[in-house]
């Protein structure tokens, strides 16, 4: 059945074009002749979009072959949406130049699919993901496509003969649900946020009875994510009122991004179904909440498999360390647009709370935006960023750390002093703001250089909308102000 499968396959227009490579296709046909006659009724084809939310359409297992032979078209406007949903570009202008030289006219595009994604989902076993990578219709390549634009920075990494390991260590809630927020009146573009109970009251940092309240949840969510493949390490009770953290063993880049796309997605929907809210968002506006973060390990490994970051003696940094953080330090602002995509996020900025507000590093300090974990002889030295919030869209978020590691490692630049202090010095102070990271963005030439002046355009075209709208919103805070004195 395989060989029919691979005839099939090998005469379509993905393999004709070479948008699958011909180990792809093989591994296609493995897999729809494993398949056939299972208990696989639908496949649910998707992409990670901007937001590192996936979007798609569900096609029977039967239909999945033609999949595979020809792509799925999905409107390219789902590139084009902020949070709420709105398309923020003018795709009816008829102009065609820069990001709308090949999204205009709410025309498709075309998914490619990526059959060694193929995951069967332990919570509706009879449905599976399959993750893909948008291109125009013709084929061409979409310049601020998430898991692409991942893609380029990991070889211009390996180019300089080395590639990154990561860690993930990642903060959010689960609360029980208090109502379904269905009524007509709380629909919207975004709808109204849903009401919502706690699952334990919190501020009881890694206590064993608070754990033990909560491992059926705890339980649900590691067993969901082994059966998806994901290497979980450790679940946790974090500081805040039903406050989780999950961490995962080392990976690549672009295996951790795929994991961490469908971790989030994971956990939201198996507590949809148990009648909880699962919820990534860094600062909940809710009575006595605490900031979620999202701490990335990274290690720089070369040719020959060794960890470049493993210093000769204690206090010493290798040069690819040094290097690595200075240019993590000097692209962190114009880096803050991927790693803390929301207004929300920066709220999560504020001094001794363990997280960072300004750009520095220290060894073992978990104030400081870069936290130096490195010994002598360990093959765990490592640096872990603490910048981003888990909202982040990890294949941008990976990049922006691959590219300012690189233009460090380029430049040969040297780190700084470490900080002992990380809230009482005059180093940069992070941007305090959306508006400010997207304007350090449009400052900055990183990314214009690295990826194209079409991903820049997109991204700060994307992020402005959304800056825009938070704008015109009349807050409580405004209305406490002023509404009683003026």
């Amino acid at each position: 059945m395989t060989s029919a499968y691979l005839e099939k396959l090998s005469s379509g227009r993905l393999a004709h074009e070479g948008l699958l490579s011909a180990a792809q296709v093989q591994k296609a046909a493995d897999l729809l002749a494993q398949l056939d006659g299972g208990k696989v009724e639908t496949v649910r084809v998707v992409f990670a979009d901007q937001h590192g939310l996936l979007r798609g359409k569900t096609v029977t297992v039967g239909a999945l072959a033609s999949v595979f032979r020809s792509g799925l078209n999905l409107p390219g406007t789902l590139l084009l949406k902020d949070t709420s949903n709105r398309t923020v570009f003018p795709i009816w202008d008829g102009k065609s130049e820069g990001v709308m030289a090949t999204m205009s006219g709410a025309g498709d595009m075309l998914l490619v699919p990526d059959p060694a994604t193929f995951r069967i989902l332990p919570w509706s076993p009879h449905s599976a993901w399959l993750f893909c990578d948008p291109y125009t219709r013709d084929g061409t390549p979409i310049p601020f496509a998430p898991r692409p634009v991942l893609r380029k920075a990991v070889e211009k990494l390996s180019g300089l003969g080395y590639s990154l390991v990561v860690g993930l260590e990642v903060e959010f809630h689960v609360f029980e649900r208090d109502g379904d927020s269905l009524g007509h009146h709380e629909a919207g573009m975004p709808g109204q946020p849903v009401r919502t109970k706690l699952l334990d009251q919190g501020y009881q940092y890694l206590a064993e009875t608070n754990y033990d309240r909560l491992e059926p949840v705890m339980d649900l969510l590691r067993r969901n994510a082994q059966a998806l493949g994901l290497p979980v390490r450790s679940t946790e009770v974090e500081m805040g009122p039903s406050q989780f953290e999950f961490t995962f063993e080392p990976a690549d880049p672009m295996t951790h991004a795929d994991n961490m796309i469908m971790f989030r997605t994971m956990v939201k929907e198996v507590c949809a179904r148990e009648g909880l809210h699962a919820t990534f968002m860094c600062r909940p506006k809710l009575p006595n909440s605490a900031s979620s973060g999202w701490h990335l390990h990274q290690s720089l490994v070369n040719g020959k498999g060794e960890n470049v970051f493993i210093p000769a003696e204690a206090g010493a940094l290798t040069p690819e360390v040094s290097a690595w953080i200075a240019g993590l330090l000097a692209h962190a602002s114009e880096s803050c647009l991927l790693t803390t995509p929301t207004v929300n996020g920066y709220k999560r900025y504020q001094p001794f709370q363990l997280a960072p507000d300004r750009i520095e590093w220290g060894y073992d300090n978990r104030g400081a935006m870069v936290r130096a974990l490195m010994v002598p002889g360990d093959g765990a030295s490592r640096i872990e960023n603490r910048v981003a919030e888990p909202t982040a869209n990890p294949y941008f978020y990976f990049a922006s750390q691959i590219l300012s590691g690189v233009s460090g490692l380029e430049q040969g630049l040297t780190a700084p002093e470490p900080v002992e202090n990380p809230y009482d010095n005059d180093a940069r102070a992070l941007p305090p703001s959306l508006i400010a990271a997207i304007e350090a963005f449009e400052r900055g030439s990183l990314f214009r250089d690295a990826l194209g002046a079409e991903f820049t355009e997109y991204m700060s075209t994307l992020k402005r909308a959304e800056w825009k709208r938070y704008l015109s919103i009349v807050t409580e805070w405004e209305q406490h102000e002023y509404f009683g004195i003026f």
